[in-house]
């Protein structure tokens, strides 16, 4: 037995275990974007009675509510059209603190498009096909090996 194969199959084991764990986090989806849960308009006020808003931005253009309530979780809430100056006044009678959203701000919000994460499937199956392409080698290398004797 030669003892380079040895070493190459360990050094290849290591590349792709490298390869996995490099590309886990891509394929798993992690980030750090706070995702927000959508919420009823009705659902909304009654968390406002109960005064359990920290805070809200408003974004005018696509007539949401981004917000913070004082437990930690975040939650996006719609307004119904030309409401907003209303919504804004029982926010602050309430003293829950709001931010609008610039003109470029709310702009820039509306044009993102949904992401469907497609970059996701395409490194999970780079990293199921190098896990593929690892076995096949392995295996391939093992009956060479066994031949030889």
């Amino acid at each position: 037995m030669h003892a380079g194969r040895g070493r190459s199959g360990a050094v290849w084991a290591l590349l792709v275990a490298t390869a996995c764990v490099a590309f886990a986090p891509l394929a798993s989806g992690a980030q750090d974007t706070i995702t927000y849960e959508k919420e009823s308009e009705a659902a909304f006020r009654q968390q406002l009675a109960a005064r359990q808003i920290r805070s809200v931005t408003i974004n005018k253009r696509l007539r949401t509510l981004r917000i913070t309530l004082k437990d930690g979780r975040y939650l996006l809430a719609r307004y119904p059209p030309k409401t907003e100056p209303r919504v804004a006044r029982e926010l602050k009678a309430k003293g829950v603190a709001v931010s609008v959203l610039s003109k470029a701000q709310a702009e820039a919000e509306a044009k993102k498009a949904p992401r469907h994460h497609k970059i996701r499937y395409i490194v999970g199956g780079v990293v199921i096909a190098l896990v593929v392409v690892a076995a096949v080698v392995f295996l391939i290398r093992r009956q060479r090996r066994l031949a030889d004797y």
